[in-house]
């Protein structure tokens, strides 16, 4: 009997290639997968809008499958769009981080229904997201103004050198409170608290009564090696940043090998 019963893929640069698609190959295993009885988790930084094709094309609604998006902030049951689990960023630093970003020359931009909101709608980070997750720019005047509702997580955009940087001084500042990680070189996350990506699966875990041991994990970004860590076996793709292989227990091969399928048909079929 197979060991691993469910499975958590990250989104870019994972289930997908370097085109923005699923393979076909890629898309069959998985389907074969659930065939089989394990469920899959789309699991990734994007807002849920951005991550809802993906779930269609993977048929996560006939198979019982599940949408984990803004890094850990929100758990989607697909088939019914029932929110199972989400947290959302105290407004109290909303100022604090806006005001830090503006002062170090950097972006920032927030998810909400199916706009990408900003006030450089030129920016090219902020396009960039607009084409991976198909989603509006809407440009306002004033950031923190035009934010008067919930917010899951915010992304700062900018030069990946000047950004490690930041980020190593935002976590000086409020690492503590807040949690921040790079998804992309280009894309700095502050989500809610102790929120991430292993967490978010560990809640999700205990809801639907498997264990972390059932569960093996894909990913290549930073945002990914919490999962990687915390699942029964911890996938790193070929093309995944050097610490996300560092702590996977196995390494696939790229997302442009069909390095997802690869691990499945090793370990899961």
């Amino acid at each position: 009997m197979n060991k691993y019963t469910i499975l958590a893929i990250d989104v870019d640069g994972t289930l997908q290639n370097s085109n923005k698609c699923i393979t076909e190959h890629t898309r069959k295993t998985i389907i074969r997968a659930q065939e089989q009885g394990m469920k899959v988790v789309i699991s990734s930084g994007r807002p849920t809008y951005g991550i809802a094709p993906l779930a269609e094309e993977l048929e996560l609604s006939r198979f019982g499958g599940y949408v984990l998006a803004f890094n850990g902030g929100e758990i989607t049951e697909w088939a019914s769009k029932r929110i199972m689990y989400e947290e959302t960023l105290p407004a109290k630093y909303l100022p604090f981080i806006y005001n830090r970003v503006k002062e170090n020359g950097f972006e920032i931009l927030i998810y909400h229904d199916d706009n990408i909101v900003t006030e450089d709608a030129s920016n090219e980070y902020a396009r960039f997201s607009s084409l991976r997750n198909k989603m509006v720019i809407l440009q306002v005047d004033s950031f923190l103004d035009a934010i008067t509702y919930p917010v899951h997580k915010c992304l700062i955009v900018g030069n990946p050198e000047r950004l490690e940087t930041f980020e190593a001084m935002m976590k000086n500042e409020i690492g503590g409170e807040l949690n921040i990680c790079r998804s992309e070189p280009f894309f700095m996350e502050v989500t809610p608290p102790h929120i991430d990506k292993a967490k978010c699966l560990s809640i999700l875990l205990d809801k639907i009564g498997m264990n972390r041991e059932q569960l093996i994990a894909f990913g290549d970004g930073f945002n990914d090696k919490s999962m990687i860590e915390y699942a029964g076996m911890g996938v790193a793709m070929g093309n995944a940043q050097q610490p996300v292989k560092d702590a996977a227990d196995f390494v696939t091969l790229t997302n442009d090998e069909d390095g997802v399928a690869f691990a499945i048909e090793k370990f899961c079929l």
